[in-house]
């Protein structure tokens, strides 16, 4: 027997329904949300200094029950463009609510902002960091 491409198409697809079909509902149904928490520091007219720690922080209070992604990164974004090369932070729980960092050593005076990414990224204020 020839098999048509319709053919292996449609037995693709009903062998793939099947595997659906067949997890626990509760695996199929379990609902996730996004969570973005607002970052409270550093806020607006915040200035940091090359070398220093500061905790970044958040506000956790109306997270969801079921986050899709708990496990929290933290970049610096510089005059509108995250700098992928400066990870601040990486692995911690989004809910901790806070992290500290390190300031790294870069040009002074730009508009800098915090990312904070777990479900997805969120932006700090504008602040300064001097040398």
């Amino acid at each position: 027997m020839i098999m048509t491409p319709f053919t292996t198409l449609f037995i693709t697809f009903m062998s793939l329904f099947a595997l659906v079909a067949s997890l626990p509902l509760s695996a199929r149904l379990q609902a996730r949300d996004v969570f973005v928490p607002p970052v409270l520091y550093p806020h607006a007219g915040t200035v940091w200094y090359v070398g220093q720690y500061h905790n970044v922080t958040w506000e956790t209070k109306d997270a969801p029950v079921n986050i899709t992604n708990s496990k929290g990164m933290i970049y610096l974004r510089n005059n509108g463009l995250i700098e992928m090369n400066e990870e601040l932070a990486s692995g911690f729980n989004i809910l901790d609510g806070r992290v500290e960092v390190h300031v790294p050593n870069v040009p002074a005076g730009n508009n800098y902002s915090i990312v904070l990414f777990g479900d997805s990224g969120n932006y700090s204020p504008i602040f300064t960091i001097l040398a």
